[in-house]
Parts: structure tokens; sequence; C-alpha cells
């Protein structure tokens, strides 16, 4: 769980950047769009090397 101290005198509009920005940074999202559904370790692979092999591939382009 996210918390964000509100200081004295601090803007609301500060607080809720830097609470975006913590959130952003802890990739909170990310994690709950993964655990959305299973995904089998296998597959998790197979799109990793795939993933690698598409990099290396624009790289050898240059």
């Amino acid at each position: 769980m996210l918390k964000i101290i509100v200081k004295e005198g601090e803007n609301i509009d500060r607080a809720l950047k830097r609470y975006k920005r913590k959130f952003k940074d802890v990739k909170m999202l990310q994690q709950l769009r993964e655990r959305k559904q299973y995904v089998k370790p296998s597959v998790l692979r197979r799109a990793e090397v795939k993933k690698a092999a598409y990099k290396e591939q624009l790289f050898k382009e240059d």
C-alpha cells in the first residue's frame, strides 16, 4: 500500500503528483494487469525469446 504524507502547507496537486510518480515507480499497475490472468511459464519464456530476437534484429540492421 502506498502512503503519501502531505506536509503542512503543501499543495494537494504536488502531493498527488508525488503519489502518481511513486505509483508508476513501484509498477503496481503492471503487476495488477499481469495477475488478471494466468500465463504458463513456457508461454512467458517463449515471449521473452521472441522479444530478444526482435531486439537483436533491430540492432543488426544499424
